[in-house]
C-alpha cells in the first residue's frame, strides 16, 4: 500500500496502520477479543429488539456483497426484523438489479429514487470539481438510511465493513465502532465538498438537495440513532463471507471475468460508471481496487506479498475504456472531455509528463509511472 493513500499512516517499521489492524484481527494472542466483541453486539441488540412487531433496525444495502451479509446476519442469525434501504445507484448495471431483488428475501424493502436531473448534475459537478463522478451517490447512502431512521422512528441501523479498519485510516477511526455525522464529513468521500456546496448548481435548489442532508442533532437524539458498523463486532473477511455464505442466497457475481481495474468479480456489481471513479483514484494516488484487494489478500493469507505485487502490476489502474463507454452514455460528456478532467487530476508527482507537462499514455491509452518498480 502506499503512503500516498490519505489518512494512512506508517510507523516507524514502515508498516501501515491497516496491516497493524490486521495483526489484531487475526493474533490469538493480545488480538481483538472477538467473542467480548460478539458479547456487546448481542446485548446491545437486545436493547433495540422491537417487542411490538415493529423494525427492529434498518439495514443501508445497495444489492452488494456487503449488504447481502449484513441482512444474512441481522434476519438468518439474529432474527431481527429489519427494514432494508436502498438508495439507487447511479447507473445501474443488469447484475445489480438482479442482486437488488435478491436481497429483498431478507426482509420488507425501501428502494429510493432520487430525481434523475438533479443528481446528474450533481454527478457531472462533482466530477469536474473534485475528480468523483461517485460523489452524490456517497452523500445518498449516507444520508437515506439515517433521515428513513428518523421519520420511521427506528434507532439502529447496521452498516457493514469498518472501512478504516480493513483499508487504513486515522487510528482513532479504525477503533469507531459507529457511524455518525463527523464519520460521514471526515471519511465518508465527500472530498471537502459538503452538500450545501451544490447550491446553485446549473439551477439546483434548497428543495432539491433535502433528501443529500444529513438529519438535525435534535431529530437524531429524540430517535435516539446509532449507526454501528458490523466490522467491528465480528471479523470482517468479504471474499470468504461471499464464498461460503452470501452466495448460497442466491447472490450473482460476474462470471464473464473480473471487474474492470481489478482481479476480483465479487465487488461493485451494481455501478455502471465504477471504473471511472476508482480510475480517479489511482490518477490522484497512484493505486486503485487491485491493490485495495491485493492488500486485503495478503493479509488474510490467501497469497503472499510478490503474487500482489504481480495482480497489482497487471490490473492496477489501466484506462477503463468500459467505464467511460458508460459514463459517456449517461452523461453525454464526449471521451475527450472525460479525458480532459481525468489529466486535470492526474498527480503529476507519480506520473511521467512530456516536455509540455502531460501525462505520458503508452499504447494501450495507460499512464507510466515514475519509478514504477519501487
Amino acid at each position: 500500500m502506499p503512503n500516498t493513500k490519505p489518512d494512512l499512516f506508517f510507523d516507524k517499521d514502515g508498516v501501515c496502520d491497516a496491516c497493524r489492524s490486521s495483526e489484531l484481527k487475526h493474533a490469538k494472542i493480545k488480538g481483538i477479543d472477538w467473542k467480548a466483541r460478539q458479547k456487546q453486539f448481542e446485548k446491545t441488540l437486545n436493547k433495540y429488539r422491537s417487542k411490538d412487531g415493529y423494525y427492529d433496525c434498518i439495514i443501508p444495502v445497495s444489492g452488494g456483497k456487503d449488504s447481502h451479509y449484513q441482512a444474512h446476519v441481522m434476519k438468518t442469525v439474529y432474527k431481527m426484523h429489519p427494514l432494508l434501504v436502498c438508495f439507487e445507484a447511479t447507473y445501474t448495471t443488469e447484475l445489480g438489479k438482479k442482486n437488488i431483488e435478491n436481497i429483498r428475501q431478507f426482509g420488507d424493502f425501501m428502494y429510493f429514487k432520487k430525481d434523475p436531473e438533479v443528481y446528474k448534475k450533481m454527478v457531472i459537478e462533482s466530477f469536474k470539481r473534485v475528480g468523483d463522478n461517485e460523489w452524490p451517490n456517497h452523500l445518498g447512502i449516507f444520508t437515506i438510511p439515517v433521515q428513513i431512521a428518523v421519520k420511521f422512528k427506528i434507532p439502529l441501523i447496521i452498516w457493514g465493513e469498518n472501512v478504516q479498519l480493513e483499508y487504513g485510516g486515522p487510528v482513532l477511526s479504525t477503533k469507531k465502532n459507529y457511524l455518525d455525522r463527523r464519520w460521514l464529513e471526515e471519511l465518508g468521500g465527500l472530498l471537502g465538498n459538503r452538500t450545501n456546496d451544490m447550491l446553485g448548481v446549473n439551477g439546483i435548489t434548497k428543495e432539491d438537495l433535502t433528501i443529500y442532508q444529513y438529519p438535525s442533532d435534535k431529530d437524531l437524539k429524540e430517535v435516539g440513532v446509532t449507526g454501528l458498523f458490523l466490522g467491528y463486532f465480528f471479523k470482517w473477511d468479504a471474499r470468504k463471507q461471499t464464498e461460503l455464505v452470501i452466495k448460497k442466497y442466491g447472490f450473482n457475481v460476474k462470471n464473464d471475468g473480473p471487474i474492470e481495474g481489478t482481479y476480483t468479480n465479487y465487488e461493485n456489481l451494481d455501478e455502471a460508471n465504477q471504473g471511472v471513479h476508482d480510475y480517479l483514484k489511482f490518477l490522484k494516488y497512484g493505486f486503485c481496487r487491485a491493490t485495495d484487494h491485493a492488500c486485503l489478500d495478503i493479509r488474510n493469507g490467501r497469497i503472499n506479498r510478490e503474487e500482489g505485487l504481480e495482480l497489482v502490476k497487471k490490473y492496477d489502474g489501466k484506462y477503463p475504456y468500459y467505464g467511460v463507454k458508460m459514463f459517456m452514455e449517461y452523461s453525454s460528456l464526449t471521451k475527450k472531455e472525460i479525458d480532459v478532467v481525468f489529466d486535470q487530476f492526474t498527480n503529476k508527482k507519480i506520473f511521467r509528463l512530456d516536455k509540455k507537462g502531460n501525462p505520458i499514455r503508452d499504447i494501450a491509452g495507460n499512464l507510466v509511472k515514475n519509478n514504477y518498480d519501487n
